[in-house]
């Protein structure tokens, strides 16, 4: 995650949060947020599930956002009615969505352009942006600010990168797709959904392929990424903080919820959805039109709704196509 460059009091942070401190020097300075188990002494992190418990007794953050009910020892805490809402309001505090840098011409002066790198009709790329050797940017893509594009990237018309996304060596992405956008974030808050910042980026990875209409959302605090290799088709989600291993086929319509990660060589076929803060182990299957609702070890070969092993959902769905036949001799053998 790129370090914040705004810091606040404990003090400070206390007022704007509307919270109390416990067992933390009013003045120390905090200077960004991070999760419990990344944070530094110098982060603010949260408690909002007490599963999480023992992760943020053992954590080195220099400030925990908690509710009245935990009990976090020694922990610097900061006590809050709503830890999440306080935590969402905190990333807006450290990372406020900075003005673009936009300039006259499509192409910012600020951004370099490597050899042999060719831009279409209508492209426009932001402020401090790097692109690589023989890039190819077709009519209509946008390219934001702070990005960086490895060598031979080839970006397809009405392509979107937001902000600080990062493309490694030979990276495609066909037409409208979208590369940052804010994940899927709030918190219910007096009756209405607030909307949690989203300060990350995404990356891909060397050789990666994304199909046409795919969306991959940037994380909360650090990056959402998708590993060398990895070819994804059309209309593909992936939401914030996912990380995909490389060499993965994602196939169409498949949706990724948050914070999933995905081991190498898995398969994803066609439509299925996967549920938020789960594993896949390297070299899964999963069939087509099924929804993995639970981790899977590696190697697992899955199917149904919800997911589970292959010849067991044959099993059941040879058992159910015998059902009629079955009712039908019931029904006969009790007229006879």
């Amino acid at each position: 995650m790129a370090e914040s460059r705004i810091e606040f009091r404990a003090e400070e942070l206390a007022e704007r949060l509307g919270g109390e401190l416990r067992n933390c020097d009013p003045g120390k300075l905090l200077r960004g947020v991070r999760p419990l188990e990344e944070a530094l002494a110098d982060s603010v992190s949260f408690l909002a599930n007490p599963k999480y418990g023992a992760k943020a007794l053992a954590s080195g953050a220099g400030l925990i956002l908690a509710d009245p009910r935990s009990d976090l020892g020694g922990q610097p805490v900061l006590v809050v009615a709503n830890p999440y809402w306080a935590f969402a309001r905190a990333v807006g505090l450290f990372h406020p969505e900075p003005e673009p840098a936009w300039g006259e011409a499509p192409v910012h002066p600020s951004a370099r352009l490597g050899e042999g790198t060719r831009l279409g009709p209508g492209v426009t790329i932001g402020a401090r942006t790097v692109l690589g050797a023989r890039c190819v940017l077709h009519p209509g893509v946008h390219v934001g600010d702070d990005c960086v594009l490895g060598d031979g990237c080839e970006l397809f018309s009405g392509v979107v990168l937001y902000r600080r996304t990062r493309l490694g060596r030979g990276v495609r992405i066909h037409a409208n797709s979208v590369l940052g956008s804010d994940g899927y974030g709030y918190v219910l808050v007096d009756g209405r959904h607030e909307k949690v910042p989203q300060a990350g980026w995404v990356e891909l990875g060397d050789d990666v392929e994304l199909g046409a209409c795919v969306t991959v959302d940037r994380g909360v605090l650090g990056p959402t990424r998708i590993g060398a290799g990895t070819k994804v088709d059309n209309q593909v989600q992936v939401a914030h903080n996912v990380q995909v291993g490389e060499h993965c086929l994602l196939v169409s319509q498949v949706g990724i919820s948050g914070s999933v990660k995905i081991g190498d060589y898995v398969t994803l076929a066609g439509k299925v959805g996967v549920a938020g803060h789960l594993e896949i182990g390297a070299r899964s299957i999963v069939s087509g039109n099924s929804v993995v609702a639970k981790s899977l070890p590696e190697g697992s070969f899955v199917a149904g709704i919800p997911a589970r092993p292959h010849r067991e959902w044959a099993e059941a769905q040879a058992a159910l196509n015998r059902l009629p036949r079955w009712i039908r001799a019931q029904r006969k053998s009790g007229k006879d």
